[in-house]
């Protein structure tokens, strides 16, 4: 009964989108006060019903209700009870209810904190966020039904969870991803509405930052999880493959960088403001576009989903329809976009404008080196491949303006100022870099030339940052959102330097051992010491334990060969012992003979600090939302809610 209750409910869903696409935008149009007020009570009602929804399918899974055919393929009567709960979204159609109730989480997020906001701008903001659910709704209901029912015969058990995917990642990593894909809807839908209002000055800018700082933030954080998931998960030792899937959330997280420091622009000196409108709509088109690439059936990665031709084909139709429609309204106010705000050569909106660009350069790569391949192969001229050298060379060629860039820009004034002024800071800053990069260079034998260009200018970033911080008369009184600029470019520089680090310092070694043996490796002994079987909750696993002696510390290592009995699958477990300065790295391969294994082991160092940095521009992040003025802006009671209070 509550699969029933799930799909009808989802059907109600799509008729308070549909209702609140309609009724609040033509009630702002026509200044019809009733109509503009439906909107919040849709909202609600779309985000309830989504939720039953959610909530029900998570009830079939949790027990085990193998009647419902996505239930029947994607879990077990043996999966742990937080893996049935997490399949929920492991698989194609569940994915789509997770985003479809996240898209409602957000509308309910802008229709409760935006009290302050005049009626009709979030009647449109909220009208423009319904629609956009209306082509996830009919794509779920009309080619993607988690409901669907075996009855009146189903399987007594399931085919098992995919066992990639048996893992905390998947708990934690789509749902941050999801979040971060699905918020760019809403600096989407605030620029949609500004150029249907034809108000395009700097207050949409205001409400539109914190949002798309949230956004950003979470697709920060859903990054990092998803690279950290695929280091310690997938046993080749790696953080980043380039891998198209990989490349489709890269691309809206470079887009909605540029648009965070696009929107400080016209916030703050109401400009850029056709530049700022172009990038939120380009960042949640490419959102849009990594839907496409991974449910289309296009791909082949171990992240996409398998899907029917007829899916991509929606998804298509809807993509010209949203990105089409929203790009034509540009075109049609493109007039009226012009800037009253002057400034010079040598300012900071200037050199905010510059790395803009190097980001949508990057962007253009990306995309440009995801989709050649596809299209080439389509066009029937054979299959060509662009991987890890293209994207690895050219974009450190773009890291080194953009760093060089980024570390002054903060001392440069709004409007115009001068060299001679920062003089003094820029040449204390390049001498500190220097020196710190000699020590670096003989502490740590650096011969690499990459390394060392990734490393100086990462540390240029830092110091000059510091020295921007150390510039400022009273820190204490500083903005929180000047700290959330001050931590966003410490961690863009601590992740820079853990990705040099690692990508041209790590060393590695496929052996042939078996018990008893050791293995030399960057002055770390690796000692197979034994190897036995373990029963899991539902698999079979060889368990080996390895010690690792380096200098007068000896550490234990635990790597497993895991099978799926259901799956037939095989699954690889690392045993990894991780640290600030170095990670080491077990992988267990396959069986030689009776006593003989391949195994694979790995000294990287300073891998960490690619999350680490990436945990610093998540605070960055959650700083600038918590900056006084978004405070201010961002209240779920109106003022005449807190007169009543008050009173």
């Amino acid at each position: 009964m509550l699969p029933e209750i799930g799909h009808f409910a989802l059907i109600l869903s799509l008729f308070f989108t549909v209702a609140l696409a309609i009724f609040p935008m033509w009630g702002a149009q026509k200044n019809i006060p009733a109509l503009i007020a439906l909107a919040r009570p849709l909202v609600w009602g779309y985000f309830v019903l989504a939720s039953i929804s959610l909530f029900c399918l998570s009830w079939a899974f949790y027990h085990n209700d193998f009647s419902v055919v996505y239930v029947a393929k994607n879990s077990n009567s043996m999966l742990p009870w937080y893996y049935r709960l997490s399949a929920v979204w492991g698989a194609h159609e569940g994915s789509l209810l997770l985003w479809i109730w996240i898209l409602a989480l957000w509308t309910a997020g802008v229709a409760l904190f935006s009290r302050k906001l005049k009626k009709s701008d979030v009647a449109r903001v909220l009208a423009v966020l319904g629609f956009v659910s209306i082509g996830f709704l009919l794509f779920t209901l009309i080619t993607s039904n988690p409901f669907e029912r075996t009855l009146p015969y189903f399987p007594i058990d399931g085919r098992d969870l995919n066992p990639l995917l048996q893992d905390f990642g998947l708990i934690i990593h789509p749902p941050m991803l999801y979040m971060g894909y699905v918020g760019f809807s809403v600096a989407f839908a605030f620029a949609i509405s500004a150029l249907i209002s034809g108000r395009m000055d700097s207050s949409w800018a205001r409400w539109a930052r914190p949002w798309t700082l949230l956004a950003w933030g979470f697709l920060t954080a859903g990054i990092a999880l998803g690279s950290w998931w695929a280091y310690y998960e997938l046993g080749w030792g790696g953080w980043w493959f380039w891998d198209p899937v990989e490349n489709a959330s890269f691309m809206p997280w470079l887009a909605g960088t540029a648009l965070i420091h696009s929107l400080a622009v016209t916030e703050k000196r109401n400009a850029f403001k056709s530049w700022t409108l172009l990038l939120a709509i380009s960042a949640f088109s490419l959102s849009l576009l990594g839907t496409f690439l991974v449910r289309s059936g296009i791909l082949v990665s171990v992240h996409a989903f398998a899907s029917e031709p007829e899916r991509g084909i929606f998804i298509l139709g809807y993509l010209i329809v949203v990105i089409g429609g929203a790009l034509t309204l540009y075109a049609l106010r493109a007039n009226t976009l012009v800037s009253s705000h002057r400034y010079k050569l040598f300012s900071r909106e200037v050199l905010l404008f510059c790395n803009n660009v190097l980001l949508v350069v990057a962007l253009a790569v990306v995309l440009l080196g995801t989709l050649l391949p596809l299209v080439h192969k389509e066009l029937g001229l054979g299959s060509i491949s662009i991987g890890e050298p293209f994207f690895n060379k050219l974009f450190s060629y773009l890291y080194i303006p953009f760093a060089l860039i980024l570390a002054f820009a903060p001392l440069i004034r709004w409007k115009q100022d001068k060299i001679q002024r920062v003089k003094k800071d820029i040449l204390l800053g390049a001498v500190a870099t220097v020196f710190t990069l000699a020590l670096c260079y003989f502490t740590y034998s650096i011969d690499n030339p990459w390394t060392l260009v990734g490393v100086g200018l990462a540390l240029w970033v830092a110091i000059m940052t510091f020295v921007e911080l150390k510039s400022n008369k009273q820190i204490a009184k500083l903005p929180m959102s000047h700290w959330g600029m001050v931590f966003g470019h410490l961690g863009f520089a601590v992740m820079v330097i853990g990705i040099a680090m690692t990508t041209f310092g790590s060393v590695e070694r496929d052996v042939r051992m078996k018990a008893g043996d050791q293995v030399e490796l960057s002055g770390f002994t690796f000692t197979f010491e034994s190897i036995e079987q373990v029963q899991g909750p539902n698999y079979s696993s060889h368990l080996a334990d390895f010690t690792v002696q380096g200098g007068d510390k000896t550490y234990e290592l635990h790597a497993e060969k895991r099978f799926y009995p259901v799956q037939k699958s095989v699954m690889t477990e690392a045993g990894i012992d991780d640290g600030l300065m170095r990670d080491l790295y077990v992988a267990l391969g396959e069986q030689i003979d009776d006593d003989y294994w391949g195994v694979r082991v790995y000294v990287k160092p300073y891998v960490r600090w690619i999350w680490l940095g990436s945990i610093f521009m998540c605070i960055a992040a959650v700083f600038c939302i918590a900056d006084r003025r978004y405070r201010h802006v961002l209240s779920w009671r109106s003022s005449a809610d807190k007169a009543t209070s008050q009173a």
